[in-house]
């Protein structure tokens, strides 16, 4: 992580990304949550056994992969929603940065791997470039207001669910239900004004997209650079931690290291799958298939009806990318949080607290099915190929973060200020 230092002047060393104060002291971590750590990896070792012995080594490796980003995300707090607020909020770029060593990483093994056409379990590594249209600039926008609201990202709701954190769970449920309400209503949404996507392979190779991807991303930390030095913000808050060897399985990690880690997952989903890390996709498939167990009928629906939705309607979601790697996730995420001492389930939530959660579920699912990916599916996905549509949905990401932190207060949310002492 980043040290904080208020002593060095602006300008006079580039590396150097001055706070207000240092950062506080990590607490010492809680004692094992046994109980549950016992029944998450027992649910983690028997699932990844069944899926594996029934549907095979793709599959299980999957969810496999799932449970390593789960302890990932939850050991390092890897935030996209945090990161996005604190920047716009009072100019920390910690969470910034530690994207965009995320997205070199990966986009350094994601070129490696479909330059040379190697994928296991038979899989082909296939990059495609996202549509640029009104879609993607709406649905980003209207999913960075629903993650201010509902305090997660796509990526943060599964790890958040799966530590126990009962505010996410009904950002989830949006979630769900958001992404339902697309499929639904897909008639009114297809068909907006857009253009074919734009990769950079296709113009100048590999090796030309991966170094202009890392430049930019190179200009991107030093932009942030410039902007913590103008305002001096606070630190970003520490979390309890383990001490030693012991960190490594109690947490927590340092933020940069976890963004190497996960970006090298994300690199083994492409490998293992030939296609992108992705999760919202599972979120509409998991609402049509409660539907259906409710008596209802969403395979009438026109999103259902297309050829490869209709098939994995009907199909098991055990045979499913995003929804292995999403259960993977959250049972990654128990594991880990109980290992720290830090699962635990609050029952008391304020309403307001609770209508948040739900609405920005809800925008989430909408906007990430319209702009056809979330922060992890578009963002992560879309720049580490070199796909232009992954930037543009970080720009439009940006401004409906600054849309939302105007939202949150109506809600009773508080927003990072200046005269804090963690951010």
């Amino acid at each position: 992580m980043v040290s904080a230092t208020t002593e060095e002047k602006p300008g006079r060393n580039l590396l150097s990304f001055p706070t207000s104060c240092a950062a506080p002291q990590p607490r010492p971590g809680e004692p094992v949550k046994v109980v549950p750590l016992a029944i998450a990896a027992a649910g983690a070792i028997a699932l990844s056994w069944y899926v594996w012995a029934t549907y095979g080594g793709k599959f299980g490796a999957l969810l496999v992969l799932g449970l390593f980003l789960g302890v990932a995300l939850f050991h390092s707090r890897f935030g996209f929603t945090s990161a996005w607020r604190q920047l716009i909020a009072v100019g920390n770029g910690q969470g910034l940065r530690a994207h965009a060593l995320l997205l070199g990483t990966a986009a350094t093994l994601i070129a490696l791997i479909a330059s040379t056409g190697s994928g296991l379990f038979g899989a082909t590594p296939k990059v495609t470039a996202g549509p640029i249209g009104l879609g993607l600039f709406a649905g980003a926008a209207v999913f960075a207001i629903g993650m201010q609201l509902g305090g997660a990202c796509a990526s943060g709701t599964l790890f958040a669910v799966g530590s126990g954190q009962s505010t996410i769970v009904l950002t989830l449920g949006g979630f769900i239900a958001g992404s339902v309400l697309y499929t639904w209503a897909f008639p009114i949404f297809d068909g907006w004004p857009q253009v074919s996507g734009f990769l950079l392979s296709e113009h100048v190779g590999w090796f030309g997209s991966w170094a202009i991807t890392i430049a930019v991303l190179l200009g991107i930390v030093l932009l942030t650079r410039v902007i913590q030095a103008r305002r001096t913000p606070p630190p970003v808050d520490v979390v309890p931690t383990a001490r030693g060897f012991a960190r490594v399985f109690r947490g927590s990690w340092p933020v940069l290291a976890g963004a190497v880690v996960l970006g090298v997952l994300a690199a083994a989903v492409f490998l293992v799958s030939g296609g992108t890390w992705g999760v919202t996709y599972a979120f509409g498939l998991w609402g049509a298939k409660f539907l259906q167990l409710l008596g209802l009928h969403p395979e009438t629906w026109e999103f259902w009806q297309t050829p490869a939705n209709a098939k994995t309607l009907a199909g098991p979601i055990w045979t499913e990318k995003t929804s292995l790697t999403d259960i993977g996730i959250m049972l990654g995420a128990a594991v880990a949080a109980a290992a720290a001492g830090a699962w635990k389930i609050r029952s008391e939530i304020p309403w307001r607290t609770a209508v948040a959660a739900v609405l920005g579920g809800v925008l989430m699912g909408v906007g990430a099915r319209l702009a056809g990916g979330c922060n992890i599916g578009a963002y992560l996905a879309g720049i580490s190929t070199g796909s232009l549509h992954g930037w543009l949905w970080g720009a439009f990401a940006l401004l409906g973060t600054w849309i939302g932190l105007r939202i949150r207060p109506l809600f009773g949310l508080a927003n990072p200020k200046p005269s804090d002492s963690v951010c």
